[in-house]
């Protein structure tokens, strides 16, 4: 077998976990230039109106995508217990199999999206003046739900087999030529918001098809016979039955975002251009969170398949030291360098003040972020699907229940805004630990 295909079953488990972690840490921040890009890109040059208007498609087009990774997240924890288990025969089906769900799955819900992308605009409120651009910016993205589905179905496998590296190669080269076609498009073409939803689009296509050739070429997992291409429904229900609540808990998490959305686009363009600059920071504050969350998950699908229960509960263990070193890390340069890093966004100084002051409120909350997705790895990779469902439930509640009346409290104001989202990390955080307690009494 090739040797990017890492078994973590055995050998020093920092190092396994560093060692997968850090080319997907790598390409995870590629992958989040992609909308980092954008948002450069038409903020500079076109104006802060336009940065509001990709900003307020996030939550709608991470409810969209949620929904079908989540299915292909499902699939990749099946194919990494079959590794795990050297059960190599249905290892090849698995990765057939999943990949008929991330064909048809992906292609209805990019209809569906497509036709709903006015109405959520509408039922969000969003502002007038950013409305047209916003919509065209949507539909545009969920016309390309497929081909981001066909990257994350190939990585996902990839990732099931130890190797996070080949997903890397070609997300770099995507997202070199994402911010070419983002510069030619607005630029020089003139085409605004459009134009980044067309590079985005098309460099989303390019990532996955070259990854999805490479790995037939070159991974022996990947070289299927015609016996491998046979339905299977066992592995479709069991993909599906671990892939549906996790692809809940990300499209609840995706509508209680929206339902934060809206509290925002009450506050005007101002508070939306410096909420949508500080989402995009988060999002690359999640990646080394979501890198570990997915080195774990893959960890413990291959040592649960080999029935190594120490070893699980040892990841958790390392796993927890290296988030702890990391938040330190990030609550400092949030606290010394937010205005420098929302100033990449936007040229306003009412909204860099704005973004940098919201960086520093949120910044004091990321150990509970880690603790989430630390907590999420473990279980997903033993098969535990009631906790993503749960846990989609309890961030739902309280980004509902906590944004608006916060923002109604005088001492808060708008502030209240990003003080909800430090406190439904608390109160999400400690429903996960207190599942892994659970799981942890009940596995030893």
């Amino acid at each position: 077998m090739r040797d990017s295909n890492l078994n973590m079953t055995e050998g020093n488990t920092t190092g396994l976990l560093i060692r997968f972690s850090v080319p997907m840490l790598i390409g995870n921040l590629f992958q989040q230039l992609y909308n980092i890009v954008d948002s450069v890109v038409v903020g500079k040059l076109v104006g802060a109106n336009a940065l509001a208007a990709i900003g307020v498609t996030g939550p709608m087009s991470f409810f969209f995508f949620a929904l079908c990774n989540g299915i292909g997240n499902g699939g990749g924890i099946v194919t990494s217990q079959c590794f795990g288990s050297n059960d190599t025969k249905n290892l090849k089906k698995c990765i057939t199999n999943v990949g008929y769900i991330m064909v048809v799955f992906p292609l209805i819900m990019g209809i569906i999206a497509y036709f709903l992308s006015g109405p959520l605009l509408v039922l969000l409120d969003t502002p007038e003046d950013i409305f047209e651009e916003a919509h065209t910016y949507l539909k545009i993205l969920c016309l390309g739900l497929v081909f981001v589905a066909l990257y994350n179905y190939v990585s996902s496998m990839l990732r099931a087999l130890g190797d996070s590296k080949t997903p890397l190669y070609f997300l770099i080269f995507s997202c070199i030529l994402n911010t070419i076609l983002d510069i030619v498009f607005v630029k020089y073409l003139n085409m605004s918001v459009a134009g980044a939803g067309i590079a985005t689009l098309i460099s989303q296509f390019v990532s996955g098809a070259a990854c999805f050739v490479f790995a037939i070429k070159t991974n022996p997992y990947f070289k299927i016979s015609k016996a491998d291409l046979a339905l299977n429904g066992e592995i479709i229900r069991r993909s599906i039955k671990i892939g549906i609540p996790l692809s809940l808990q990300f499209s609840l998490i995706a509508v209680s975002t929206m339902a934060l959305q809206r509290v925002v686009n009450a506050f005007g363009p101002v508070a939306v251009a410096a909420f949508s600059a500080t989402s995009r920071v988060e999002q690359v504050i999640h990646q080394p969170y979501q890198t570990l969350s997915a080195a774990l998950s893959t960890y413990t699908g291959q040592n649960y398949g080999a029935k190594k229960t120490d070893r699980v509960l040892l990841g958790f263990r390392k796993g927890m030291k290296l988030m702890v070193i990391f938040t330190v890390l990030m609550l400092l340069v949030m606290q010394f360098f937010g205005e420098n890093i929302t100033r990449i966004f936007i040229n306003e100084q009412e909204v860099i003040d704005m973004g940098a002051q919201a960086l520093k409120i949120t910044s004091w909350f990321y150990f509970f972020l880690g603790l989430i997705y630390t907590v999420r790895g473990v279980l997903t990779g033993v098969g535990d699907s009631f906790f993503a469902l749960f846990n989609g439930i309890v961030e739902v509640v309280g980004r509902f229940a906590l944004p608006l009346p916060m923002t109604m409290i005088p001492f808060f104001g708008v502030w209240g805004l990003w003080w909800s989202v430090g406190f439904v990390w608390i109160l999400s955080g400690v429903t996960a630990w207190f599942r892994y307690i659970w799981y942890r009494k009940n596995a030893v």
